[in-house]
């Protein structure tokens, strides 16, 4: 046999078809190694700077004052009113209550239902206010979410006593027919 052979033809398609992968094997290595060097990258940054984190927490300072509601709040630290205690809600009341204040005795059935009068929190069943005659919103929220609702109008130095039944929100007890 010779230095030279004579190529059938199927002999030069199977070169070609070689020729061609192999080309495109190493196109595309070429264009996704970049794509895996970043992802490499990534990775490790992401793996340096967790690891960084962990490693040293440092401490989260938290301002002295809150925002005040007026022109220069901030937009991004929104602030909930804040409720005032029951024992200073009852103290505000006592302090307008006046000369011909009236006495309101709250109690609910079940008991220990949390009292609410005009929206301010005043306690628990049974409380005993000292309130300035006048109308007077009162809300019940059992322990269950039990609720109850009524008004009351006092008089000046009138006593009264109010017993409020507390309805269930939700049944105790479905039946199917």
């Amino acid at each position: 046999m010779g230095e030279h052979q004579a190529m059938t033809y199927s002999d030069r398609v199977a070169v070609l078809t070689f020729r061609k992968l192999f080309g495109l094997c190493l196109l595309s290595t070429i264009f996704t190694l970049p794509i895996f060097a970043q992802a490499a990258t990534e990775a490790a940054s992401a793996a340096s700077v967790s690891s960084v984190v962990a490693a040293s927490p440092k401490p989260m300072i938290m301002p002295k004052t809150l925002p005040s509601d007026g022109p220069s709040a901030s937009r991004h630290l929104p602030t909930a009113p804040i409720t005032s205690s029951p024992e200073i809600n009852r103290h505000d009341l006592e302090t307008k209550a006046g000369k011909d204040a009236g006495k309101l005795l709250i109690r609910s059935t079940p008991g220990e239902a949390r009292v609410w009068i005009d929206g301010k929190s005043m306690g628990t069943t049974p409380v005993l206010l000292i309130v300035a005659p006048g109308k007077y919103g009162i809300e019940l929220r059992g322990q269950r979410a039990e609720t109850a609702r009524a008004e009351v109008a006092l008089l000046p130095k009138e006593t009264r006593e109010v017993n409020i039944k507390l309805e269930l929100r939700y049944p105790t007890r479905v039946s199917l027919h």
